[in-house]
């Protein structure tokens, strides 16, 4: 069966095309695909950038790299970092638990009345509480520095130190080795008597109304140990010095002319022990006097110069010259518990400008009780100096909160 065929419209005519028409109109179409691209592209970008990805990819990659092995460093000395505070932290709270507040010691009860006997302080006959009564500071404590003598018998010297931790200041009183005392019977020089170290903290403390929490005793080998440690100390000499003490056994011989000079161990203690040239001596003078109080402030510009040293940033490194040293020449009453406390105070302490040091002042040709070449203090300076330096309390002292004796005679009238 033949259907009869449709004649295609007019209007759709089939387009014949040659090899060379259709590649003329891909041509035409990528042109276009690439000239829209180009301005739709963000006009920041080089063109060469569409042309060669790879290139950028691989440089990415790169950067990344080094970010990587920038992190894993920062990130191991992170955790060093975190272990070493870890450390610390640890050791700071070691030290806490160790260390432990100093308790203080009692306030003496004892005064001078107006007969010269001794009262307690703040006694009245009403029973009732003196509203001048002695208060104690909180955390501020007395001790008293002392050191012996070659014999170990002497305390030849003394000096009362008053440590406030909340202010971060320190006084020092030096006291004279032959300052009268009250004694019911022996010598009445300070210096002298039974009971050592503890008996002079009593007498001081009843002399001047404070009261002594503690004491650090250096012995003379101690001190000649420490000066040579650090390496000696500056002294200022005040004047010419030659003495000569041939005693088997005690043995001294002092030669130091006036002046600055760097000394050992043995010179330091031989010059802080100076009292007078020989008397038989070609260059002995009567009338060059050196009194205790001269004696005293070497004695403190010694102390202080070595302090110094002590606290010095190089002494960081021979912390365990100083404890070997302590441990075989100081005897002390502080527990470890109370030393670690007051070294943790004493870290915010600057020695150049919160330690102030004065020696009581006085004549030292009294004569009391039979005894001669005492020395008496001076009773108005005394109290001064105490309540500048030394008072723990809160209040001033006045001459009746002490027992300050005074001379029967003097050498020179």
């Amino acid at each position: 069966m033949n259907f009869p065929t449709a004649p295609l419209p007019k209007t759709i005519e089939p387009a014949i095309l040659d090899g060379n028409e259709l590649i003329q109109g891909g041509a035409d179409l990528e042109e276009k695909y690439v000239k829209v691209a180009r301005r739709q592209a963000p006009s920041r970008l080089r063109e060469d950038a569409w042309e060669e990805p790879p290139r950028r990819r691989r440089t990415r990659k790169k950067s990344r790299g080094r970010r990587s092995w920038v992190v894993s460093l920062g990130l191991g000395l992170y955790k060093v970092l975190v272990i070493c505070s870890a450390l610390v932290v640890a050791a700071y709270i070691g030290l806490q638990l160790m260390s432990r507040a100093p308790e203080q010691a009692e306030i003496p009860n004892t005064g001078q009345g107006e007969d010269g006997t001794i009262v307690p302080v703040g006694d009245s006959d009403t029973g009732q509480e003196d509203p001048n009564a002695l208060v104690r500071r909180d955390q501020v404590y007395n001790i008293l520095l002392a050191g012996t003598d070659a014999e170990g018998y002497r305390t030849d010297v003394m000096m009362v130190m008053c440590y406030d931790t909340v202010e971060q200041t320190v006084g020092v009183v030096s006291i004279p080795r032959d300052t009268i005392t009250r004694r019911e019977s022996g010598n009445v020089k300070l210096v002298y008597g039974s009971g050592g170290v503890t008996q002079r903290m009593e007498d001081i403390s009843n002399m001047l109304g404070i009261p002594i929490d503690y004491y650090v005793q250096v012995d003379l080998q101690g001190f000649i140990t420490l000066v040579d440690y650090l390496g000696g100390v500056e002294l200022d000499i005040p004047l010419d010095m030659n003495y000569d003490d041939p005693t088997p056994g005690q043995e001294l011989h002092i030669h130091f002319t006036k002046g600055t000079h760097l000394l050992s161990g043995q010179e330091a203690m031989e010059a802080v022990r100076y009292r007078h040239d020989n008397y038989d001596s070609p260059n002995y003078d009567a009338n060059q006097w050196y009194s205790d109080v001269q004696r005293t402030q070497l004695q403190q510009q010694l102390l202080t110069n070595l302090a110094k040293k002590v606290l010095s940033w190089e002494s960081l490194t021979r912390i365990t010259g100083f404890v070997e040293i302590f441990n075989e020449n100081v005897e002390t009453d502080l527990s470890l518990n109370e030393m670690i406390w007051f070294a943790q105070k004493a870290l915010g302490l600057d020695p150049s400008t919160a330690v102030e040091t004065q020696t009581l002042e006085g004549r030292g040709d009294a004569n009391y009780n039979g005894q001669s070449w005492c020395f008496e203090l001076d009773p108005e300076k005394t109290v001064e100096t105490v309540n500048r330096l030394i008072n723990p309390y809160t209040r001033d002292l006045t001459l009746e909160d002490m027992d300050i004796l005074q001379a029967d005679s003097y050498y020179f009238g």
